[in-house]
């Protein structure tokens, strides 16, 4: 909802939002918001689950059964403490490193074999928990704006030329380091 809107754990909607065409319309299923659109000649199923993040794999189970796409043609978009704030990186599986949606979708496929377009909000030095869903800083909304077009694009990429390619393309550009000015450490500058 609204309270979370500008939250680090939040930057995932925000960037399929950026992908929906203005036309388009969310329609309720599979709990979640669901919109099917046209990205570079390909048809994707854009999922916004409105469970808690705790159990987003069961939405995420369901448009995919329904559906019928396979864990390998799966992109999720997530928040990442682990890059500096606005980094974009893609990732093919790997593991959950603690995040609990990841966990829950891993749970619910079967597999952790789903690509991942990972935004990166920044780690507090304190209270993840509240830093995930407390509201960006001014300064730190800025800079998740920024990222928001790149994020379109690499998922794009992905659409248009497999996850190969474009994570030659997305993850080649440099990820500045915790704390410098170009990469702006934890998600909370003030």
């Amino acid at each position: 909802g609204t309270r979370y809107a500008r939250t680090p754990h939040n930057v995932g909607f925000r960037v399929l939002d950026r992908l929906a065409p203005a036309t388009g319309s969310w329609s309720e299923r599979f709990q979640g918001q669901l919109l099917l659109t046209q990205v570079e000649a390909e048809e994707l199923v854009l999922l916004k689950p409105l469970t808690f993040m705790n159990s987003s794999g069961k939405s995420v189970r369901k448009a995919m059964t329904f559906f019928e796409i396979p864990v390998q043609r799966t992109l999720v978009v997530h928040d990442e403490l682990d890059l500096p704030l606005g980094a974009i990186k893609l990732k093919r599986g790997g593991g959950e490193a603690g995040h609990h949606g990841l966990e829950s979708i891993t749970a619910e496929v079967g597999s952790r074999d789903y690509l991942r377009l990972r935004v990166g909000v920044g780690r507090p030095a304190s209270g993840v928990s509240e830093f995930l869903l407390a509201p960006l800083s001014d300064a730190a909304e800025a800079r998740v704006e920024e990222a928001l077009p790149m994020a379109g694009d690499a998922v794009r990429l992905v659409a248009r030329l497999g996850i190969d390619r474009a994570m030659n393309q997305i993850n080649r550009q440099p990820v500045a380091a915790p704390g410098d000015a170009a990469g702006g450490g934890p998600g909370r500058p003030d």
